[in-house]
């Protein structure tokens, strides 16, 4: 944060909502909408302001340099080797950092969005189930802005004019009725739907608009799972433009 911080100052300006709901010790999970690669940034931003300190679940890649795997490693965070059987270390690494009263940020979607509107897609599993298995708190964050500094996988950062980046916290979510029962596919898949429904809420309530009826679902729509859909051209997928909103 002491590099992060000046950053993101000097480059945005920003509106913290909810903040309030951030518990100000304990586990628990802020479960966030992903719509940029700096994300992480802007979310460590949000939390540090509010006197805590964040770790997160981190694709693997972001490991591999010599600079990045220091500094990841050292701000305590847990890599995921997504689509791998791997990604059952990074659950248990997740709920032993919450039982140890930490500050976890999950991007339910696991991947930046490929909603044309930059919507919430459908979510993965593992939020809900680092969730039911803690039984800790999950904090909603739906987010706006990111986007416009580093559009989906852009290459360089779009500084100037100072963009806004406006998130907002929700209230925790009330999943005991499910953490009280066997953890099934369909009890972890309703965990998941509401956690998705709640930070949707959210970002309309940021952006001023209605979401779509339904979520988009990016193996409905054939696009892969991890990787720029862009680059690999995939139909239907125009790169993203700098200034584009998304």
């Amino acid at each position: 944060m002491p590099i992060v911080k000046p950053t993101l100052l000097a480059t945005t300006t920003h509106e913290w909502r909810g903040g309030k709901h951030i518990p100000v010790s304990g586990g628990c999970l802020l479960v966030v909408n992903h719509i940029s690669h700096v994300d992480p940034l802007t979310a460590a931003h949000l939390v540090y302001d509010h006197g805590r300190l964040p770790r997160y679940l981190a694709k693997s890649g972001l490991f591999r340099g010599r600079f990045m795997r220091f500094f990841m490693t050292a701000a305590g965070q847990i890599p995921v080797e997504r689509l791998s059987s791997n990604a059952t270390g990074a659950f248990s690494a997740a709920v032993a950092a919450v039982r140890a009263g930490e500050l976890v940020v999950v991007y339910p979607e696991g991947t930046i969005t490929r909603d044309p509107g930059g919507w919430p897609m459908t979510g993965k599993s593992g939020a809900a189930r680092i969730a039911l298995e803690t039984g800790c708190p999950v904090l909603p964050v739906g987010q706006w802005g990111a986007q416009e500094l580093l559009a989906p996988y852009a290459k360089r950062p779009d500084l100037f004019p100072r963009k806004k980046i406006t998130m907002i916290v929700g209230e925790p979510l009330d999943l005991a009725d499910l953490a009280a029962q066997e953890h099934t596919p369909a009890v972890v898949a309703e965990a998941t739907s509401r956690i998705m429904s709640a930070i949707t809420s959210l970002v309309e309530q940021v952006r001023g608009e209605t979401a779509p009826t339904e979520r988009f679902d990016m193996r409905a729509a054939g696009l892969p799972e991890t990787g720029d859909p862009y680059r690999q051209g995939q139909p239907g997928q125009d790169h993203p433009k700098e200034s584009d909103p998304r």
